[in-house]
């Protein structure tokens, strides 16, 4: 059986397409799939964008309003999981809380190498067509929204959708 592949269609950015690692982190991929299948991201923004580490989305709209989903066990060495998936770029990456078990549907993708995140997120999988994309994404303008949220991109980066790839 062949690892899923997803397509991000990001709104005057282009689209990504990546493969997730069920055999790395299976109750994240479980997970992500799922809030693929029902279009949970269909709408919401890349909330936070810092060039040369990562972009982050999956968790707001367009109206800053956080869109719930629930929780899952992080998946990373520090949590006691085997993950060895390196957060080099393109590598798509949970985010979560500093509790362990707090990832949902937030996820970030690397803009760079960062290995002081290796064994301390659930890494799920990579892109591996659109880089360009992300760096298009990394170099926009940002600013401090709602006097907390810091690196959000001056004018909204939107997930149209995420798609799954049937081959």
């Amino acid at each position: 059986m062949s690892n899923p592949k997803i397509k991000i269609i990001v709104d005057g950015f282009g689209e990504m397409c990546a493969e997730l690692y069920p055999d790395v982190a299976p109750i994240t991929v479980e997970n992500f799939m799922g809030l693929v299948r029902s279009n949970f991201f269909d709408g919401l923004i890349f909330h936070r964008v810092i060039p040369g580490f990562m972009i982050q989305g999956g968790g707001f709209d367009t109206s800053f309003e956080q869109k719930e989903a629930k929780s899952i066990k992080g998946e990373f060495r520090a949590n006691g999981v085997k993950n060895d998936l390196k957060h080099e770029k393109g590598v798509l990456s949970m985010a979560r809380t500093s509790a362990p078990n707090s990832a949902s549907s937030q996820f970030f993708i690397m803009h760079a190498r960062s290995p002081h995140l290796d064994g301390h997120y659930a890494a799920f999988g990579k892109v591996y067509e659109g880089l360009e994309v992300i760096d298009k994404i990394a170099t926009v303008p940002t600013t401090t929204r709602m006097y907390y949220y810091e690196n959000c991109p001056r004018k909204d980066v939107v997930i149209k959708t995420i798609e799954e790839i049937k081959e």
